[in-house]
């Protein structure tokens, strides 16, 4: 990964750790909404792929109700891509997650899970209409991969070999 000031004008404004790492944060307050115990590590990894992406997102957003096992698969162009997106934003997720903690966001439990920590990100979801909608839909994200339980289910529902 390039240095901070090396990264081009939109890479920097995209994939800046502090936004994605409220999108992380998002997504496992969703996940603590239906599951106390937190996110499993190898799902925090899925999250920006499919929040990032505006065709991603714009899918599952117009289907906030359904469950995100049955619009992947009434969707499969979602899928499209979708193993190497995620490679190509594992380092950025490391870097939001590494900044994350460090400003204390959320904590690593003994089993490897991720648990927010209170008070330490608004409650309210502001921002641009884009960082709104990515806020919201890992929300949805989070809440759903909490639903379906199994990893090995949302990684090969997904495409992807964990």
């Amino acid at each position: 990964m390039k240095r901070w000031d090396q990264r081009p004008f939109e890479v920097r404004n995209l994939f800046n750790p502090a936004f994605c790492g409220l999108v992380l944060f998002r997504s496992l307050q969703g996940f603590e909404e239906e599951n106390p115990d937190g996110m499993p590590f190898s799902l925090a990894l899925l999250v920006l792929p499919l929040c990032l992406h505006k065709d991603s997102r714009e899918i599952i957003s117009g289907s906030p109700r359904s469950y995100l096992l049955k619009t992947v698969e009434s969707n499969p162009h979602l899928l499209v891509g979708f193993a190497d997106r995620t490679k190509d934003l594992l380092p950025y997720a490391f870097e939001a997650l590494g900044f994350s903690m460090q400003l204390g966001c959320f904590e690593v439990t003994q089993d490897g899970r991720l648990k927010t920590v209170p008070s330490r990100v608004r409650k309210t979801v502001t921002g641009t209409t884009e960082s709104i909608a990515c806020q919201r839909v890992a929300r949805i994200v989070g809440k759903e991969f909490a639903r379906i339980a199994d990893r090995v289910t949302i990684y090969t529902t997904l495409g992807i070999r964990p």
